[in-house]
């Protein structure tokens, strides 16, 4: 009986960027090691390194679909570690590069061309990046089956503008450190998931997304009006808590109540960007304050949600500037 050739990562690379999960779970796998090894050999060992290698295969997720040259994808994904780390090592240990850096890549050492996202200023977010391409079902797939403490750093991380480790830290209300641990172990988990749910069916990820931004906009509209409709007060029951920041120490607030203390006092929300899966839902806005106002709010925030059968469980609103 004669072996069958193993595909070549050519072969791998366009069955990856054809949407083929299982495709780019085995040529991630097979380049694991000198990943590694170039995080290693830059970095040292320690959680540097690791967290390197978990940045740069969650950033071969979302960009697979750049890859020009698929026969040298394992020169492209070692350039992506050595950028990853060479932030690190730029970074101060405390506040960490923020991972739009990543994004910003067009080239790298090993000549390999990125293109830019955007002409603009502002770039293009990793969740858009996501919707290029085929991966995105199997990416949100695989998030939803993590822990959901997890799952909210990873998002934010990665999905979101809130993205250092200490605006993490202040809108989860946890320790830095802590926030490093949940992203370790997230995206370790995240990898495993990935390797096994490759051939599962997914959720249509643009088909939430795009409900949670309509049900952005009309929830923003209806604090405009000072009126919800009835199927946006139906996904905030009762029990539904205000937490953090905007909630009354030892008192249990509800959202409504904050909406409509913005609307008397002026204060307009506007969708700048979402990201949402089943059960957490982040809405990040830009603020507009009326003119004059002697105690204005910053200029942007992001609502946090935790949701259970869609309804809103907790509320969370941070300012990433702050």
């Amino acid at each position: 009986m004669t072996a069958i050739d193993p595909p070549t990562d050519e072969e791998l690379t366009r069955r990856a960027q054809a949407g083929e999960t299982a495709a780019l779970g085995l040529l991630l796998a097979r380049h694991q090691a000198p990943m590694r090894a170039v995080a290693l050999s830059l970095l040292g060992y320690g959680p540097d390194a690791e967290d390197a290698v978990q940045d740069a295969a969650l950033t071969a997720l979302r960009r697979i679909g750049d890859v020009r040259d698929p026969a040298a994808v394992g020169a492209w994904l070692r350039a992506i570690v050595r950028n990853s780390s060479r932030m690190r090592l730029r970074a101060d240990r405390d506040t960490p590069a923020r991972l739009e850096s990543l994004d910003r890549l067009h080239t790298c050492d090993d000549g390999l061309s990125y293109p830019p996202y955007s002409t603009s200023t502002q770039l293009m977010h990793p969740e858009r990046v996501v919707d290029q391409h085929a991966m995105r079902d199997w990416i949100w797939d695989a998030l939803e089956q993590l822990p959901e403490p997890l799952r909210l750093v990873l998002m934010l991380r990665h999905f979101s503008g809130i993205t250092s480790y200490g605006e993490i830290a202040r809108a989860c209300e946890i320790p830095v450190g802590t926030v490093r641990s949940r992203l370790s172990q997230a995206r370790a988990k995240l990898a495993q998931v990935l390797l096994t749910t490759a051939t599962h069916v997914h959720d249509d990820a643009a088909r939430l997304t795009e409900d949670s931004r309509q049900e952005a906009e009309v929830t923003l509209e209806g604090a405009r009006r000072g009126h919800q409709p009835r199927e946006i007060l139906e996904l905030w029951p009762a029990e539904t808590e205000l937490v953090g920041v905007l909630s009354t120490p030892g008192e249990r607030c509800h959202p409504i109540p904050a909406m409509r203390r913005n609307r008397e006092k002026g204060v307009t929300q506007h969708l700048r960007h979402v990201v949402a899966s089943r059960t957490v839902t982040i809405w990040e806005m830009d603020v507009t304050n009326p003119a004059g106002s002697t105690d204005p709010c910053p200029p942007t925030l992001a609502w946090l949600m935790l949701r259970r059968n869609r309804r809103v469980q907790t509320l969370r609103v941070v300012f990433p500037e702050l």
